[in-house]
């Protein structure tokens, strides 16, 4: 019996309010518009996100009572829909999971791993993936969250720090002065939950066979001792050259290999974004791991995609102003792409300072750790 197909969480009306994201504008609309045109949509499930009722109904107390502030989460008009939505269609991907529908389930504008549960931070007014985590809860009874965003993800950790239910395993730059400056090989959690936060500190300039030579050894010892039921993968794009942050040197290819070794475990999977500040890259990233999700080669000539009919702008009326608003976002969009019109992406010639010692000891300190877990 062939497998089901996985399930796309996807409206126009989603689209829009994700494109609403300061620090990410229209970056939903540039990702869907090009796995669009790599005609990818007809072999997924679309699963409509939504806020109200369903699958997607938020939990009471979810949302930060704090007030959104400061510079990295300024409290902008629509961002209680936005947030909302956000973590609606997470927990709409986690439901398709639990009822079985798919073994993967994926939403590409979701992964905010920063904010907790009484403040926003680093961009994150909601924490979608945790909110994932319990909803997959109901049903599977240990949870693995697997972080390949450049940034530690603080928040899911803090949520989960005092259980042995849900084990966290992140991937991260560590550096002084870097944000959110947590995530050392020693935080490892806390009480019942000691052992069950896996952190592994990288530095700048690390490309993929590295990178994926340490993702290999750490998952296969955490699958080991930890034997999870369900995952989920958060996979920001920031990690990739070419993005502002200027730090790792990944390309596609070597975070897909991540991902291959996780989906080969064939559990109930989780697919979130993330970071990822170079919009056309992270475009790029996401619609190749769409690929590898969906077990396709897509050809490296970006495809034309003029009107992208599937995700008009949720603000415009007037029909002939939509069809304008399209042609010239669409225009635009693959204009990012120039000048190559490739979907690869080349490493830059920037030093990997990481140091082979030092990685080994890190490891080794992660394998000594998890012999603890029961």
């Amino acid at each position: 019996m062939a497998a089901a197909p996985p399930v796309y969480v996807y409206s126009p009306e989603y689209v829009a309010l994700c494109d609403s994201l300061c620090k990410v504008p229209k970056r939903a609309s540039m990702v869907h518009s090009l796995i669009e045109a790599y005609s990818l949509l007809d072999q997924m499930t679309q699963a409509k996100s939504g806020l109200h009722g369903g699958d997607g109904e938020l939990p009471h107390g979810c949302l930060p009572t704090a007030p959104a502030e400061g510079y990295d989460c300024p409290a902008t008009e629509g961002i209680f829909e936005y947030a909302a939505a956000v973590g609606g269609a997470t927990i709409t991907a986690a439901q398709c999971l639990l009822d079985g529908k798919c073994k993967v389930a994926i939403n590409w504008p979701g992964g905010w791993h920063h904010a907790k549960k009484d403040e926003a931070s680093g961009f994150c007014y909601l924490n979608d993936a945790v909110l994932g985590i319990l909803r997959l809860r109901q049903k599977f009874d240990r949870v693995l969250y697997i972080d390949l965003d450049l940034h530690h993800g603080d928040g899911v950790e803090d949520a989960f720090s005092f259980t042995s239910k849900v084990m966290t395993v992140s991937l991260h730059k560590f550096s002084p002065g870097f944000f959110p400056g947590t995530g050392d090989v020693t935080d490892v959690g806390l009480g019942k939950g000691r052992y069950y936060s896996v952190n592994v500190p990288i530095q700048d300039g690390i490309q993929d066979e590295k990178y994926y030579q340490i993702c290999e050894t750490v998952l296969k010892e955490v699958y080991a001792a930890f034997n999870p039921d369900a995952v989920v993968l958060q996979l920001g794009a920031d990690t990739i050259a070419g993005d502002p942050m200027c730090s790792f040197n990944m390309t596609p290819e070597g975070v897909g290999k991540c991902l291959k070794y996780v989906l080969q475990w064939e559990l109930a999977t989780l697919i979130l974004g993330g970071g990822g500040y170079n919009l056309a890259n992270t475009a790029r990233c996401w619609t190749y791991l769409t690929g590898v999700i969906l077990g396709r080669t897509l050809c490296s000539e970006i495809p034309d995609h003029e009107v992208p009919m599937g995700c008009p702008p949720a603000s415009l009326s007037q029909p002939e102003t939509s069809l304008l608003t399209l042609l010239s976002s669409s225009l635009q969009f693959f204009t990012e792409y120039g000048p190559d019109y490739v979907l690869e992406i080349t490493p830059s010639c920037r030093p990997d300072r990481n140091e082979p010692q030092r990685i080994q000891e890190i490891l080794n300190s992660i394998k000594g750790n998890l012999k603890h877990v029961v």
